[in-house]
């Protein structure tokens, strides 16, 4: 039997994330799995801790596709990090949060132990979340990039000083065109990230839909739009325009856009898989990371479940 190859995501610039990512790769190795690295994180925390330096570097001596999931140390940020290291195969990722309350981390850093023990008896669920697929042409038509997201996809202006000039066109027909600072097409993971800060709708997961948010448009008809999962999105910098941009895909990956060029958004057929060892309520998740005002409920159960 083939030893189990589990990934652990750890950011070296904390010492707690540091001491949590001892604790797991030594819990791994004691159920006689084996503790997977990414080659930087390898590097960053084999300079702080020498032990690191005997733990497997994915892509060298251990190939993506034999692991079986991820465990994440951190927040969002890190979990999207660790979604783009197992792109390729099926793993699943699991968050323990280590520091303010995130959307996508699972538990809390208490839970820890309980949570590697519950990865080795494979005692948990898998959560499949909607991720889009994101390509770039050229005024030719030709594809000159392609990428993915998990949270969104935005086309944004290059520059301070200049506006970008864009034609929104869903399904193959325009909608409109107008000015403006950029455009954010989200998911509904990304429905609490940029989305939000834009004025976007707050989509629970469940759903299956598609945000595309005007940022800062001029323009009478700009609202926030709930498109069909399965609609394709695509935002034309127009020719003409004096303004260059710039796509940024989860805030991660970018790619220039001069005028002409054409961005295409539509579902990936991939999704991103998330381990889960509690069934959360994603209202429950709204009230503690917003810590919103639920006092004088009088509901059946009157009580809001962490």
């Amino acid at each position: 039997m083939n030893e189990r190859s589990i990934l652990v995501v750890a950011h070296a610039g904390r010492e707690d994330t540091v001491h949590a990512a001892r604790r797991v790769v030594d819990a791994l190795r004691e159920a006689g799995a084996r503790p997977v690295l990414a080659a930087d994180d390898s590097a960053d925390l084999s300079a702080v801790d020498p032990m690191f330096a005997d733990v497997d570097v994915l892509g060298k001596t251990v190939d993506q596709a034999e692991l079986e999931l991820a465990i994440v140390l951190g927040g969002d940020g890190t979990i999207l990090r660790a979604a783009e290291l197992v792109r390729g195969c099926a793993a699943p990722v699991l968050g323990i949060n280590m520091g303010h309350v995130g959307f996508l981390a699972e538990i809390d850093r208490d839970d820890m132990d309980d949570a590697v023990r519950r990865v080795i008896a494979r005692d948990y669920e898998v959560e499949e979340r909607l991720a889009l697929s994101v390509r770039v042409k050229d005024s030719a038509g030709a594809v000159i990039y392609e990428t993915w997201a998990l949270n969104e996809a935005t086309v944004e202006k290059a520059s301070r000083e200049r506006m970008i000039e864009v034609v929104l066109e869903i399904d193959g027909l325009p909608l409109s065109s107008f000015g403006c600072d950029g455009m954010v097409v989200s998911t509904p993971t990304g429905s609490t990230a940029y989305n939000f800060s834009a004025g976007g709708p707050v989509i629970w997961p469940s759903v299956e839909a598609i945000a595309v948010i005007p940022l800062s448009a001029h323009a009478l008809f700009a609202k926030p739009l709930v498109v069909s999962p399965d609609a394709a999105v695509a935002i034309e910098m127009l020719e003409g325009t004096s303004g260059s941009g710039i796509l940024w895909c989860d805030g991660r990956r970018s790619h220039e856009l001069p005028p002409g060029a054409r961005v295409v958004v539509r579902r990936s057929s991939r999704p991103v898989r998330l381990a889960r060892l509690h069934p959360t309520a994603f209202t429950n998740r709204l009230v503690r990371k917003f810590q919103l005002p639920v006092a004088g409920w009088r509901g059946q159960d009157a009580q809001v479940q962490s």
